[in-house]
């Protein structure tokens, strides 16, 4: 929620719709792009399998061999994030060509302010898997708040010292924007460092990282990188087509990309995370049957939510972008345009999730070739869809085109994922997975027509009618949904419900 507030709050101090925004947001995305490319994408697929054998391995409980992968970790991000402050304009190029001159001076300079994020993110990365598989969740759960509050009180400050929506910024406008977001990553890895000191866990570098299996790790993190790379690209391919739809374009589409990911954070993240050190502990010990079970129970859970909510932002994109953006110095039509491209991501959302929960399966059975291929045909369909909607569509709807390209790459990702496990595992539960899906479409179904039966009588324009509007047909839905779900028995939604509220008969 505190990341959801970031967002309105930066997007009303700096103008949504305005260069300046659009400039922030594609240097403040190159740290994670870099980091990703690098250490992120092994953190699930081979750093957290690794530490969890480790921990049931050795005799210290693992203890050695963290302590040698954290040193490897900030050697290895110490040397890139020199290597990308120095190459911070071809970046800017790359995933920007559609910048004036200005935008792109000014996205250098901001560049080189946030890529020391790219160690903070891998030293918290690491510190967070160390955490997690010792069964600690809290603290790398609450991190990324104090980051969000951080940058909060940023934004805040700017509108209030009269901040401008331009890209000639004086030093001292500029300082508090670079320094200050920084500053909130910084946090949000000196807190998750500080939960694993206060375990006992000795945190010590060690000058030669070797012991924990760098060939091993090379070997798997090479079809990792190329998982990683292709996402990049396909990211790459997006940000580039969304440069194509002129000032505004690229903010329209990252925030309603991040609005996209919030209840994927919320629900299908929180899964994952508790999920995969015990695949990974299933899977060393060569117990494909609770393997499935566990990804079966995660994909049902996870879509009894995200089924609803996806449909909420097909019906309601407009009203969401409305009441959250169109205040401060934020341009109306960009406005109209992030909802459009809000509603086209209900597309994405339920085949994005399960695609994400079916690929922890592959990493842990620690298959990082077949998830690398699978990723690769993810991003050849996305990076195709998006080239197309540049060819093809008028510039102002490309921008809304490119989640209608996603949602074709995870849907091939998802069904190729599933044909996959089936081979590995000898069966995924289909026939559940199956039913479930089935029941959960007509309670969404009904919650459809629950909600725009809601929004068919409510009439008229403005900041208000969209927050009426919203409200209204959301609980309209959200009734609906509840009393359909009922009467299909759906079984996920009420485990879900009483975890909820503990000593309330649901039904």
């Amino acid at each position: 929620m505190a990341g959801f507030v970031r967002i309105v709050v930066l997007a009303a101090a700096l103008g949504l719709g305005t260069r300046l925004l659009d400039t922030y947001n594609v240097a403040n995305t190159l740290p994670n792009q870099v980091y990703e490319l690098v250490v992120g994408g092994t953190m699930a697929s081979i750093v957290v399998p690794l530490l969890t054998r480790a921990s049931i391995r050795e005799s210290d409980g693992g203890v050695l061999y963290a302590q040698r992968l954290l040193s490897l970790i900030v050697y290895v991000l110490g040397t890139i994030t020199v290597v990308a402050i120095a190459a911070a304009p071809l970046l800017i190029d790359l995933y920007a060509p559609g910048f004036t001159p200005e935008q792109r001076d000014l996205a250098i300079v901001f560049s080189r302010y946030f890529f020391p994020q790219i160690l903070f993110y891998g030293i918290s990365a690491t510190a967070a898997a160390v955490l997690n598989i010792r069964g600690l969740f809290g603290a790398p759960a609450w991190a990324p708040l104090v980051n969000s509050v951080i940058v909060i009180i940023v934004g805040l400050t700017y509108a209030a010292v009269g901040g401008s929506t331009s890209t000639t910024l004086g030093d001292g406008h500029l300082l508090l924007l670079s320094l200050g977001t920084t500053a909130g990553v910084f946090a949000q890895m000196t807190l998750v460092v500080w939960a694993l000191r206060r375990t006992g866990f000795p945190i010590r570098l060690h000058l030669d990282p070797r012991g924990i299996g760098i060939r091993q790790i090379g070997k798997l993190g090479l079809w990792v990188l190329l998982a990683v790379v292709t996402q990049q690209v396909l990211v790459a391919a997006a940000t580039r087509a969304a440069s194509w739809s002129g000032a505004g374009g690229i903010t329209a589409f990252q925030n309603a990309n991040a609005i996209f990911h919030v209840p994927f954070a919320v629900v299908a993240v929180s899964i994952m995370t508790a999920m995969l050190p015990r695949l990974s502990q299933y899977a060393a010990r060569d117990e494909h049957n609770r393997v499935v079970t566990g990804l079966s129970r995660a994909v049902r859970t996870a879509l009894v939510v995200m089924a609803p909510i996806s449909a909420a932002f097909i019906l309601l994109g407009p009203q969401i972008a409305t009441v959250l953006f169109d205040h401060g110095n934020s341009s109306s039509a960009t406005v109209r345009v992030l909802g459009l491209v809000l509603a086209a991501y209900g597309l994405t959302l339920v085949p994005f999730t399960s695609y994400m929960i079916l690929q922890r399966g592959l990493y842990a059975l620690q298959d990082t070739k077949t998830a690398a291929l699978i990723t690769a045909a993810v991003a050849a369909v996305g990076v195709a869809g998006c080239a197309i909607a540049g060819w093809l569509l008028p510039a102002e709807d490309i921008v809304i085109a490119i989640p209608v390209a996603y949602a074709a790459a995870y849907f091939t990702g998802l069904n190729l994922t599933a044909f996959v496990l089936r081979r590995r595992l000898g069966y995924i539960d289909g026939k559940r997975l199956l039913r479930t899906h089935a029941r959960v479409f007509v309670a969404v179904a009904v919650a459809v027509a629950c909600a725009g039966g809601a929004m068919w009588a409510i009439s008229g324009a403005g900041w208000a009618n969209a927050l009426v509007t919203g409200i209204v047909a959301g609980l309209a839905g959200g009734v609906g949904y509840l009393f359909a779900g009922r009467l299909l028995r759906l079984a996920e939604l009420r485990h879900l419900l009483n975890a909820a509220l503990p000593g309330i008969r649901t039904w």
